[in-house]
């Protein structure tokens, strides 16, 4: 599955996020194998992140992710970069299915 998500950075932050997502720890990429997450990327408009997640199951991953040492760290590291995640309205999915793709078209 494919998920969608999108942060705002504090003000100022733009440089120190980037900064420390040059490498992503060790500990960190095999805690994410270990829950199904097979790749993430994050673009940058900004202060605002577009973050595309590919997993066996979001929900799930990060529940697992909840009290991983790992993550704990990271979170602790990262968090003070990010102001919020946008939430979605209730009933609202973040699952992204694919509309249309260029290189797909025939």
């Amino acid at each position: 599955m494919r998920i969608a998500l999108h942060s705002v950075l504090r003000e100022g932050a733009e440089r120190d996020y980037e900064d420390a997502h040059s490498r992503i720890p060790d500990d960190l990429a095999a805690s994410f194998a270990r829950v199904g997450i097979h790749d993430w990327t994050i673009w940058r408009s900004g202060r605002n992140l577009f973050h595309l997640v590919e997993c066996d199951d979001f929900a799930a991953a990060m529940a697992a992710l909840d009290d991983d040492p790992a993550n704990l760290r990271w979170q602790t590291r990262i968090g003070r970069f990010v102001d919020h995640f946008e939430t979605f309205p209730p009933g609202g999915s973040l699952e992204t299915p694919q509309v249309w793709r260029l290189s797909q078209q025939n």
